[in-house]
């Protein structure tokens, strides 16, 4: 049976180095496996969208958007992306997933004092839609001025361009994702945190990726 592991964290953790590092060390111990990233901004009809609330193309930012409608489109986005997914490999390795969606779908300025809606895209996105359960998200782990820093260095993205998306640039939201990531870890056995900084300094890429292995050791996915 097919394990998935999704890769999780606030913009500019990392995620995306930490997303390949592991698909490389999973094929180098012999496993198949399969990748997918999320939104998908270049193909189909929802995540195009997703990028252009993100970029505010339309004049219609995401951050304006109530909680359960954006998620809805984020959900939509994997939805469409995972219709064609056999679930025939030993691992699916997923950058961002429905984490993602709980955690940033309830921490803008509008969701301030609203319910919260992690059960609610649960429910959505794996007993609706009938998308793959994670058997472990792993939150990586960062301070948001250093992760702001990194998505400063991002260059040109095709669906926003230079600079970063309407939740990127503002640093009260990802430092509201990274306590609710914690807070959901705290809750939840699917959640792991992988510490990337030690002593407010960025561990090395191969030292985050040997302590996600060890993780998944611990955790008995490996």
């Amino acid at each position: 049976m097919t394990k998935v592991i999704a890769i999780e964290g606030i913009d500019g953790s990392g995620k995306t180095v930490q997303f390949k590092r592991l698909a490389e060390n999973l094929a180098a111990r012999g496993f198949t496996v399969e990748r997918r990233e999320y939104p998908v901004y270049e193909k189909g009809f929802f995540g195009p969208q997703v990028g252009r609330f993100l970029s505010n193309a339309e004049g219609v930012p995401a951050d304006r958007v109530d909680g359960k409608s954006m998620a809805l489109w984020f959900a939509l986005d994997r939805w469409e992306d995972l219709q064609d997914y056999k679930g025939d490999t030993d691992f699916l390795v997923i950058n961002r997933y429905v984490l993602s969606n709980a955690v940033y779908q309830g921490i803008r300025d509008i969701d301030r004092g609203r319910p919260d809606i992690v059960d609610w895209v649960f429910e959505l996105e794996y007993e609706h839609f009938h998308l793959p359960k994670a058997d472990l998200f792993l939150f990586y782990d960062v301070a948001p001025v250093q992760a702001g820093q990194n998505v400063q260095k991002k260059g040109f993205r095709a669906y926003v361009g230079h600079g970063g998306d309407v939740y990127e640039q503002s640093e009260s939201i990802q430092q509201r994702a990274r306590e609710k990531y914690l807070a959901y870890a705290r809750r939840r056995d699917d959640i792991a945190v992988v510490q990337c900084m030690k002593d407010g300094v960025f561990q090395s890429a191969d030292a985050i990726a040997a302590q996600t292995l060890a993780v998944l050791e611990e955790k008995g996915i490996l």
